[in-house]
């Protein structure tokens, strides 16, 4: 799980409905409101459906989940020693040998990109073929993050539209001043729905699918550049020099203290 989404969720709700309670607002009002339900969500599941194809749409659910469920994603130290014992291999036995390791691979990418260099393409062509592979998955990633970016720029508006058609309801009837009161109150419901759900829940849901494409993007990129080296030739310590850019320095100083490149000097 995702733990960070779902405990921003429920400081969300808790800071709003707490909030409420102590400003003196009636917690009970935002159940009793259903025309802000209707014009927040409704209203906002049309603005996306006008704005964006059915084909984008479908991914929706798809996409919440990837927030609350942590996609499957090999760790960029994992993906060194991995390249390290590769290269290990390709410098004792040629690159046909690493065919025994191919269906070992559990990640699409990294094993059609295997299979490219064993089948002796060409490095340019590899290489092309992959860049724009990562490049086409980018911006698929950049329209499923803003389905929700909008989302959350739609649902503050429309949160003010609610307001308005509360008010024009509250107008109507200026015959009882009690009453006028609580519909007045009742007409701000939609403004708070439209600005919790755009700021709280649409923008930081677009705002962590950019961080995981980002993330996800980093990985690919270091399996073109372990993929290429490879095919080079290059050395166990060289792949692992190379690849340890996409690292952090406390990820860098962890490898090294684990004595990932031993495999080099047991050579």
């Amino acid at each position: 799980m995702e733990i960070s989404t779902i405990i921003g969720l429920i400081l969300g709700f808790i800071a709003l409905i707490l909030g409420m309670f102590l400003k003196g607002a009636p917690v009970e009002s935002l159940l009793e409101n259903p025309a802000a339900f209707v014009i927040i969500f409704v209203g906002t599941a049309a603005t996306l459906f006008v704005g964006f194809p059915m084909s984008e749409l479908k991914k929706f659910p798809k996409l919440i989940m990837l927030t609350i469920v942590k996609p499957k994603m090999i760790s960029k130290a994992e993906l060194i020693s991995m390249f390290m014992e590769w290269a290990t291999i390709t410098r004792r036995e040629g690159l046909l040998a690493l065919e025994a390791k191919v269906e070992e691979i559990n990640d699409d990418f990294l094993r059609g990109g295997m299979r490219m260099i064993i089948d002796g393409n060409d490095q340019e062509f590899v290489q092309d073929v992959l860049t724009e592979d990562i490049a086409a998955t980018e911006e698929r990633h950049k329209a499923g993050a803003l389905i929700f970016s909008q989302a959350g720029m739609y649902a503050p508006t429309l949160g003010v539209l609610g307001a308005v058609v509360g008010l024009i309801a509250a107008l109507a009837d200026m015959s009882d001043i009690d009453k006028l009161s609580h519909a007045i109150a009742g007409a701000f419901i939609a403004t708070v729905f439209g600005i919790f759900t755009g700021y709280v829940m649409w923008h930081p849901i677009s705002n962590k699918l950019k961080r995981l494409s980002k993330k996800e993007m980093e990985v690919k990129l270091m399996m073109v550049e372990g993929l290429l080296s490879i095919q080079s030739g290059v050395s166990t310590i060289a792949i692992q020099q190379k690849l340890a850019v996409f690292l952090t320095p406390a990820e860098r100083a962890e490898i090294l203290e684990k004595g990932v490149g031993a495999g080099e000097q047991k050579e």
